[in-house]
């Protein structure tokens, strides 16, 4: 037997000749470019607000002022001893989990970005600082722990990091609104593009749609040639936009992470969330495709 011949079919609409398809293609990289870099901020500073509820609001600091003993000997030793009596307050309250007071070493990091390598800390009348962990579940009244610690020391002061740390997270908050109303205008915007290029191409393709329907073509299929290419661009397109976002996202991570001491180098992605990014080409073409369908769809409705 002979093997019948098979000729490729052609689709009737050509699409893919059109000059508005390479428009398409830029609008959805630069889209995809601004919605990448943006929602990547959204997910650091989520990252950003996590690390914070984790190590800060699970802690709390007490500082003891340097005493004003004329006789520096002296002055260091009750110092000290002030601490010590506090450390051991500390370590019998109900709901902190660990006591740890900083030393010089560690006292001297804190503050080689304001002092530099030649000051040492031991010469300088500094306060000592006492790094308390405590226990999420267990609800401390701070109020009265700090008059307990003026008791026990009228050198000790409390700070329990809830004012300031609140102040930054209405700020974080500020943020992600901004950036997520940004990603809302963003999809809009795309989406709009798609519709108008779709109601375009139609009004191009309007004598060939009119034979299609003569012999028997429905608006369905119609409507998949336009979803299908559109689809194809606005994965070329995404894909686009990810090849220059993430080289970008890299850039801004390195120059957060170069601030020294700074909150904002708390900032990272996980894996999930690069997951999230580099899928945007997909989420690009799963909304051009829904747009043109229902486009094709309800024009043609009016059309013919």
């Amino acid at each position: 037997m002979s093997k019948p011949n098979f000729v490729p079919r052609k689709q009737e609409l050509q699409l893919k000749s059109e000059n508005t398809s390479l428009f398409l293609q830029v609008i959805i990289s630069i889209a995809v470019f601004i919605f990448a870099i943006t929602l990547s901020g959204v997910l650091a500073v989520d990252s950003m607000i996590d690390n914070w509820n984790r190590s800060i609001l699970g802690s709390l600091t007490v500082q003891i002022i340097p005493s004003n003993n004329l006789n520096k000997e002296k002055a260091v030793a009750e110092t000290l001893a002030h601490q010590e009596k506090v450390v051991d307050f500390l370590r019998s309250v109900n709901g902190i989990i660990k006591v740890t007071p900083l030393s010089d070493e560690q006292l001297g990091d804190l503050l080689h970005p304001w002092l530099g390598d030649d000051v040492s800390v031991s010469e300088l009348p500094i306060p000592r600082i006492i790094d308390v962990k405590i226990d999420s579940s267990v609800n401390i009244d701070f109020t009265q722990l700090a008059k307990d610690l003026s008791t026990v020391s009228p050198l000790a002061s409390l700070d329990n990091h809830k004012l300031w740390l609140n102040k930054l997270i209405a700020f974080a908050d500020g943020l992600k609104m901004i950036a997520t109303t940004i990603l809302l205008l963003v999809s809009l915007i795309t989406s709009g593009a798609i519709f108008y290029t779709t109601k375009m191409s139609l009004g191009l393709q309007h004598n060939v749609i009119e034979i299609l329907h003569i012999i028997g073509a429905k608006d369905t299929y119609v409507a998949q040639q336009y979803a299908k290419h559109m689809g194809t661009l606005g994965f070329i397109g995404g894909l686009g936009g990810i090849i220059f976002a993430v080289p970008a996202i890299f850039f801004i991570g390195n120059l957060a992470a170069s601030i020294e001491g700074g909150i904002i180098s708390d900032t990272s992605l996980t894996i999930c969330d690069w997951i999230i990014i580099l899928s945007l080409p997909v989420f690009s073409m799963i909304i051009a495709v829904i747009t043109a369908y229902y486009t094709v769809k309800q024009t043609l409705k009016k059309m013919l």
